[in-house]
């Protein structure tokens, strides 16, 4: 049936076209956006995963700041260390060669023993990074130092939920120096007495009479022992006690340096850890929401001709209504 007021052809065509035209308004935003997916009614699943594993990302970011921060506080803890342990080599020196000597040259030495003493509290004091000492502290009103708290982590479970992960650094094992004065505050190495015959802290502090015999319980402490004092040396037997506080501290120290090496490991592994797996976040998200552009531009020209072909189909479809003219023609 030949009619003027529906043209079927010309709607099927129609149809088509305004399809045409929708498939490639959608393949133009995926090659100028460079998304598949770039808005939630595209595929509301892979835009949410995508939108929440993004702002994952940059938390992971945050995270390897963190890290970077958090090393350069263990590092400048090390270096301080380090230094330290050269010095009080130095003052182990001293009183080796002070042994035996006179209290003429006890003095001299001394002079140089407290200028050493004086060298380790500076390395503790200095070694200080945004605020964070590890070496000196003051524990206030607390008994103990607070441990430093790096961030290393941010975790999201399989429910959904979010944490952070710390590597932590005690600091109470650590420190050189406590100017805490909180009764139980433990001193820290190099403040701290100690047992004159084992080296061994004490909280309980007996100070040796210079020139005579060392005496059971004698104490003695890093930070301040003197190997003469007003008009009377060490004697030697004091002299070999100070070595053996000098030599447990020097082994505490050792330790403490070893457990701000091991930080400083964990912390550059946990940081390549981080900056290895933001790689792989963004390149599954790229698997779930980048376009293929060498599919998408094969699309479009694909699309381009459909294009075309469509308005010359409505096209002729509107021109086939003008054949009925011809059957009114005489």
């Amino acid at each position: 049936m030949a009619s003027i007021m529906t043209n079927a052809s010309a709607l099927t065509a129609l149809q088509s076209l305004n399809a045409t035209n929708k498939n490639l308004e959608a393949t133009q935003a995926r090659i100028s956006t460079g998304y598949r997916v770039s808005q939630a009614s595209d595929n509301a699943a892979y835009w949410s995963i995508a939108t929440t594993m993004r702002s994952d990302n940059q938390a992971m970011s945050t995270v390897s700041d963190a890290l970077g921060l958090g090393a350069s506080k263990v590092d400048t803890a090390y270096t301080g260390m380090n230094s330290a342990i050269d010095t009080i080599n130095q003052i182990k020196t001293k009183l080796l060669s002070s042994y035996g000597q006179t209290d003429a040259s006890k003095e001299k030495t001394q002079v140089e023993i407290a200028a050493l003493q004086a060298q380790l509290k500076g390395y503790a004091d200095g070694a200080t990074f945004s605020g964070t000492n590890m070496l000196s502290v003051n524990s206030g009103t607390a008994t103990a130092a607070a441990d430093v708290k790096i961030v290393s982590a941010f975790n999201r479970n399989a429910s959904g939920a979010a944490s952070v992960s710390t590597i932590d650094v005690n600091v109470e094992s650590i420190k050189l120096y406590e100017a805490g004065t909180t009764a139980g505050t433990v001193k820290g190495i190099l403040d701290a007495a100690r047992v004159g015959a084992t080296g061994v802290i004490t909280a309980t502090a007996q100070n040796p009479t210079l020139g005579a015999a060392a005496a059971a319980g004698d104490t003695y402490s890093v930070a301040t022992m003197s190997i003469f004092s007003g008009t009377a040396g060490a004697s030697d037997s004091q002299i070999g006690e100070m070595m053996n506080v000098v030599d447990a501290a020097l082994k505490d120290m050792t330790n403490a340096a070893t457990k701000l090496g091991a930080a400083k490991s964990s912390i550059d592994l946990q940081k390549t850890f981080t900056q290895s797996l933001m790689d792989s976040i963004d390149r599954g998200v790229g698997q779930l929401v980048d376009a293929d552009m060498n599919k998408e531009s094969t699309r479009l020209q694909a699309l381009q001709v459909q294009q075309q072909l469509g308005i010359q189909a409505l096209s002729i479809a509107n021109g086939s209504s003008q054949t009925i003219l011809s059957l009114f023609r005489g």
